[in-house]
């Protein structure tokens, strides 16, 4: 073991054959947040960005049948629950869940409609959710499934409804309603918390509902306060939104993949900073690089790069500031030869090559126009996992971050 066990989230709901909602965006939220995801899928439906062609529930003693599989081996820190399939399967999962012998964090996302408009649970299935709600923790419905849990046409007072029949915190959800001002509200039995923001203006926002619910239950499972995980949920949810890849002709996945240094555990190493005399070069040499400038600057001596994964990287520009190159910068770089010889090519000055060194790493060297010291190198697996990496089996005293 080389850190501590990841949350283990157990996600009871169907599967998206386009892979923007359902167990499979939640499976790339669990993952993404550190956590190992584990399903029950209660449904396998054939759909795509445009709407859903074609539903099968999955038998619910198939359903219970994958829900002991795993709680009897692995266990579950978590479980996430979303779209159910049946009402009989409702009940019977409503069933199993109670009978456990210790109480797990429970997220119900009532899943009755999908983003293109689909149906995925008629009026018997939405009665049987009762049930769930009963031994959820939180239920997270958007507003049009909250008006159709309760019959109340004013959100608060169909969550507060809701609270006080199940005993379950509810997270009303504020994406359905008009304008470019959103607030989601947690309420409690005895509080109440609320966001605000800007509405993400993008058609690509399938499975925003089933990654939420999912960043709540890796939260949860981390032993985070309700408030806390539904907080770093929103963040996730909004960042995978901005990176939404744009891809099919309709509702199109969010960009779950590319949110890997913004959300997660602490401290998180994803920024740096060097010093600098002269804006145009610094920028030139490391925009040369394949560095991505997204932010420009130049009146305030400032620009920040982004490079692949989601690390960020920036110069600061000081006239007066004696640059003293005692930290060297490192882009690992998997076409490290190629890569070099074609920065030579077009004029960069390499202090070396492509060297093999005793640790395990091949490096270049050169210096940017401030001097600072920068490496281009590869490592492969050596980086972090050496064949000298500390045994922390071996090493009880040291703590993982």
């Amino acid at each position: 073991m080389t850190g501590p066990k990841p949350p283990k989230i157990l996600i009871i709901a169907g599967s998206d054959s386009g892979g923007g909602a359902g167990i499979q965006a939640d499976i790339k939220t669990v993952t993404m947040l550190g956590g190992h995801a584990m399903t029950a899928i209660t449904a396998v439906t054939a759909q795509n960005s445009l709407g859903v062609d074609a539903v099968h529930s999955v038998p619910a003693e198939i359903v219970l049948a994958q829900i002991d599989s795993v709680l009897s081996d692995f266990g579950a820190d978590a479980i996430k629950i979303g779209m159910i399939g049946s009402a009989f399967t409702a009940r019977m999962v409503a069933e199993r869940l109670a009978s456990l012998e210790e109480r797990i964090p429970l997220v119900f996302d009532p899943v009755m409609v999908a983003t293109s408009g689909a149906e995925l649970a008629d009026d018997a299935t939405i009665a049987a959710f009762g049930q769930l709600m009963d031994l959820a923790t939180i239920v997270t419905p958007n507003l049009p499934e909250l008006v159709r849990l309760t019959g109340k046409e004013d959100p608060v007072e169909g969550a507060l409804g809701l609270v006080s029949d199940h005993r379950c915190a509810v997270l009303v959800k504020g994406g359905h309603e008009e304008g470019e001002a959103i607030a989601d509200a947690l309420i409690e039995e005895d509080n109440l918390t609320s966001w605000q923001g800007t509405r993400i203006e993008t058609p690509h926002s399938h499975g925003t509902g089933c990654t939420l619910a999912s960043a709540i239950a890796v939260g949860l499972a981390e032993g985070r306060r309700l408030a806390d995980a539904v907080a770093q949920a929103r963040h996730f949810v909004r960042l995978a939104l901005l990176e939404a890849p744009g891809i099919g002709g309709g509702h199109g996945p969010m960009g779950h993949g590319a949110v890997r240094l913004d959300v997660g555990g602490s401290p998180r190493l994803n920024q740096v900073t060097v010093t600098g005399r002269d804006y145009g070069a610094q920028v030139s040499f490391y925009r040369r690089f394949g560095l991505r400038q997204i932010v420009d600057s130049p009146e305030n001596g400032y620009a920040r790069f982004e490079s692949w994964g989601g690390a960020t990287f920036s110069v600061q520009i000081d006239p007066d500031e004696e640059v003293s190159p005692t930290t060297a910068i490192y882009f690992e770089c998997d076409d490290l030869d190629d890569r070099v010889e074609a920065l030579a090519r077009a004029g960069l000055v390499f202090e070396h090559g492509p060297r093999d060194q005793p640790w395990l790493w091949r490096e270049a060297r050169l210096r940017d126009p401030a001097g600072n010291i920068v490496f281009l190198y590869r490592s492969g697996e050596a980086r972090r996992f050496p064949p000298w990496r500390i045994d922390r089996s071996k090493n009880p005293g040291s703590k993982t971050p």
